[in-house]
């Protein structure tokens, strides 16, 4: 995803690590904006995403990027539901045809 490495749980898209230029490096969060509230209560240094507002993100030059991907992960492995949206399907490609001759 975006060229960076996704982690999924139980059909769930959870977190997105991003090691790319700003802003797609850090961590993104996969979260509804009706969450948002909640996590960043619980972890101040999460922000919406500046081009995905509708996840949370903390970039690698924070102080507390190591802490928030550690707390982060804890969450999804303990299956909690303000983390995980449900991934779009990909659209499939048509089979290329060759002109028989």
């Amino acid at each position: 995803m975006f060229g960076s490495d996704a982690a999924y749980i139980d059909g769930l898209l959870c977190l997105v690590a991003a090691d790319r230029d700003a802003p797609w490096n850090g961590l993104l969060v996969c979260t509804s904006q009706e969450r948002h509230a909640a996590l960043i209560d619980e972890m101040p240094a999460l922000r919406p995403h500046p081009v995905l507002g509708k996840w949370l993100y903390v970039p690698q030059d924070d102080l507390a990027f190591e802490t928030i991907a550690e707390r982060m992960t804890a969450l999804v492995l303990a299956r909690d539901p303000r983390v995980g949206v449900e991934p779009k399907p990909r659209k499939r490609r048509g089979k290329s045809t060759l002109p028989t001759t």
